[in-house]
């Protein structure tokens, strides 16, 4: 039985697409609707679907060991000027347009503390710029331990994001699919954070600070850049064409990662904008981080015009070329970076890499080194720690003694 505005403790199990969409109707703080297992049609649209963060709504699934399948159509999951809900154990399988699309009712009211949790969202689109999760103007969201694999544009797309947490999910590429972007982060997009997130051949830009957005969709308004203010940390990426990419951004900090092979740049440096509003591409911090590569990659940064390569700031990076000479080829003078070391990758049980070298000098980079930033709460604002670029100017000489080096 349902009734409009259910209370702070109403549970209501349901077995069915139309129960399910009845109990989104009439939702109220603080309602949790579980879902038994079985396989269900998509469509599920909710709009004004608010709670509070003593009384979230949550949409779940009555046994997360069988969590319930939503499979075909266009569209899984839409959610407009929803606040405080948490989407959990559920699983998107097989949707021409987005699996998962939240957004802010066009510009009007921002869908914000918004969690998605254990959701799994396979089989997105195939060759068009379909997302698997698409995010427009929602800000305070976390994204945590979802599995993404096969789609056509980015597996998660934001566009005038804010204050967001993506980590410890799983993204994975499959043939047939364009998989443009694992992760991709416009349209005005600032204070992110993607950490501890395991990337497998998860597209052509793995992860995109940045990119080139009509200004028409920009939230709130049109500045001076597409992304500003986010960090990549901890993660690990296996494969894809270029495994980090800064467009027309400024003021990131990418950090303890692990790139393994990339297949033809580990990054790009763009400008895709040609509108003098927006500043050039800049300002990014790249430490810590452990490279291998092979012989596919000949350019390591693929710089485009209009940028600002020489505001970029590498330090302390371990590069190890198999077969080959371990010294890069950096656009921006490097500080302390460290050459013949084999970290001696292997793979673990669960697919994730391992650094295996005992070299005192790998204790500080590298994934396995770094200490994830946690959230207050599931629906505490996420005010992720801002980024600080330094302003390093480097002489001839300091060009010259890393050459001889």
């Amino acid at each position: 039985m349902f009734t409009a505005g259910m209370s702070a403790s109403a549970v209501v199990e349901v077995g069915q697409l139309s129960a399910l969409r009845t109990a989104l109707q009439q939702a109220g703080s603080g309602t949790t609707i579980r879902v038994l297992p079985g396989t269900y049609a998509g469509g599920i649209v909710a709009h004004n679907l608010r709670g509070t963060a003593q009384n979230p709504i949550t949409i779940t699934a009555v046994d997360s060991r069988l969590p319930p399948v939503f499979t075909g159509g266009t569209e899984g999951l839409k959610l407009s000027n929803c606040a405080y809900i948490k989407v959990q154990h559920l699983i998107f399988d097989g949707f021409s347009r987005n699996g998962i699309n939240i957004d802010d009712a066009s510009k009007k009211v921002a869908s914000h503390h918004v969690v998605l949790d254990d959701v799994a969202v396979l089989n997105t689109g195939s060759r068009g710029n379909h997302d698997a999760i698409k995010l427009s103007g929602v800000h305070d969201f976390i994204v945590r331990h979802v599995r993404i694999e096969a789609w056509g544009g980015s597996a998660i797309d934001m566009v005038g994001c804010r204050n967001g947490l993506i980590e410890a999910c799983t993204f994975s590429g499959k043939q047939g699919f364009r998989g443009g972007n694992g992760i991709q982060i416009k349209g005005g997009s600032h204070a992110i954070l993607v950490q501890n997130n395991l990337f497998q051949d998860a597209g052509t830009r793995t992860v995109q600070i940045g990119g080139l957005t009509g200004k028409q969709y920009f939230r709130p308004s049109v500045g001076d850049y597409e992304a500003k203010n986010v960090t990549v940390s901890g993660n690990t990426f296996i494969g894809g064409e270029a495994q980090i990419a800064w467009v027309t951004a400024q003021d990131s900090h990418v950090h303890h990662n692990l790139f393994y092979l990339p297949e033809k740049w580990l990054g790009r440096i763009l400008q895709e904008t040609k509108d003098s509003q927006f500043k050039p591409c800049q300002r990014g911090l790249f430490e810590q981080n452990v490279v291998i590569t092979d012989n596919r990659v000949n350019t390591f940064f693929n710089v485009g015009q209009g940028t600002e390569p020489e505001s970029f700031v590498f330090r302390e990076n371990l590069w190890f070329r198999l077969n080959g000479d371990n010294r890069p080829n950096l656009p921006a003078f490097e500080t302390d970076g460290i050459y013949d070391v084999d970290p001696m990758i292997l793979a673990g049980n669960d697919g994730r890499l391992q650094i295996n070298s005992a070299d005192p000098r790998l204790k500080q980079i590298g994934p396995d080194a770094y200490k994830p930033w946690t959230v207050g709460s599931d629906f505490s604002d996420v005010s992720v720690p801002r980024v600080k670029v330094p302003e390093v100017k480097y002489s001839t000489l300091d060009w010259i003694e890393a050459l001889i080096k």
